[in-house]
């Protein structure tokens, strides 16, 4: 007898329920800082020696990490989703989604939960570990200016749909009423929509995410600016850019934009308040960058860390901590994985 694509996708829906049904789960508890004080004692050592090493070789790596951390949590809370592969049961998971263009650092995740398990099988969840490594990574890219302790005790999530991190991520292409609208639903402030956008003062990012960018008028983009991006991107088949203009190539800025070459930094990836410097000066990569000038709060905001860098450093962090807090859906229940990319009964 042969079976409809409906009857064998229903047949794909139960099966894979019933497969969640039988793997272990629990509810997450209230997070704590010093969680694995004594279920793990010294993890948090173990995670930030990974990253050390890893940033000595590519300090960018520090910048994904914290990109990582933003993508998990602000899709279904901060539960290690992002972070799946796809599987039988989930063949689009959120990293799939366009909006999700970029992200790395997963080998790296992986190499650091390999070494906790090693040491405390079964106890640490990786969407704790991801929350360690970009504290540590915001740590090292500031000179230890952005710094806070992190509350632990998070599960790892079972579900993870490309779907819904489109609906949920803002997008590089939103307009400043759209992008207060969508941190609101995750009780952000305007002022911490500005002080989290801080974070392109590191990384980079894919042309065919500013791609509008590269046809603004002068009222937007500096014209300097808009031609140093349209040449690099003309480089190859949609190639990435890097998100801060002090970080590219010297011979290029000296090129486009003569004038700003003393601002060209000879340690990339430095985490400061640069972000809005360059934003005031409308040169930074995104539509949803600029269009922060556009609003009269977002505006305050931004001249406001362009003057007082240190306050930015404090502000981000709390934000940092406020963003690792948003929790799992209501009802959700979750596991500690033993991998982090795949569920556990995947492993069977």
């Amino acid at each position: 007898m042969r079976l409809s694509a409906a009857v064998l996708c229903a047949l794909v829906a139960v099966q894979a329920a019933l497969l969640l049904a039988a793997v272990p789960s629990a509810q997450a508890g209230e997070l704590e800082v010093g969680y694995y004080s004594k279920k793990c004692k010294g993890v948090e050592n173990v995670v930030k020696w990974h990253i050390i090493k890893a940033l000595k070789a590519n300090r960018r790596t520090g910048a994904a990490l914290i990109r990582l951390l933003f993508h998990d949590c602000f899709v279904r809370g901060c539960d290690g989703s992002v972070l799946l592969d796809a599987s039988y049961e989930n063949p689009h998971p959120e990293k799939e989604a366009p909006v999700n263009i970029g992200l790395a650092a997963f080998d790296l995740l992986e190499e650091i939960k390999a070494s906790v398990e090693k040491r405390c099988p079964e106890v640490v969840s990786c969407s704790d570990i991801l929350i360690y490594a970009a504290r540590d990574a915001a740590s090292i890219l500031s000179n230890g200016n952005v710094h806070f302790d992190v509350p632990a005790g998070r599960l790892d999530g079972f579900v993870s749909k490309a779907d819904e991190a489109q609906a949920e991520l803002p997008d590089s292409i939103h307009d400043v009423k759209q992008l207060i609208e969508n941190f609101a639903k995750k009780n952000f402030t305007v002022e911490e929509l500005v002080i989290l956008s801080g974070a392109h003062a590191i990384g980079q990012g894919h042309c065919s995410s500013f791609t509008g960018r590269l046809t603004e008028p002068a009222s937007q983009i500096t014209p300097a600016y808009r031609d140093l991006l349209n040449y690099k991107c003309s480089q190859g088949s949609n190639p990435p850019v890097v998100n801060n203009v002090r970080d590219e190539d010297y011979g290029v800025v000296a090129r486009f934009m003569p004038g700003f070459t003393s601002r060209v930094r000879k340690i990339p990836d430095f985490l400061d308040n640069s972000y809005y410097h360059n934003n005031l000066a409308k040169i930074v990569t995104f539509h949803s960058d600029w269009t922060l000038l556009t609003h009269k709060e977002a505006l305050g905001h931004v001249h406001e860390y362009a003057d007082n860098g240190t306050l930015w450093d404090e502000d981000f962090a709390d934000s940092l901590v406020k963003l690792s807090k948003l929790p799992m859906p209501a009802g959700s229940k979750g596991e500690i994985r033993k991998k982090c990319s795949v569920i556990n009964h995947r492993l069977y």
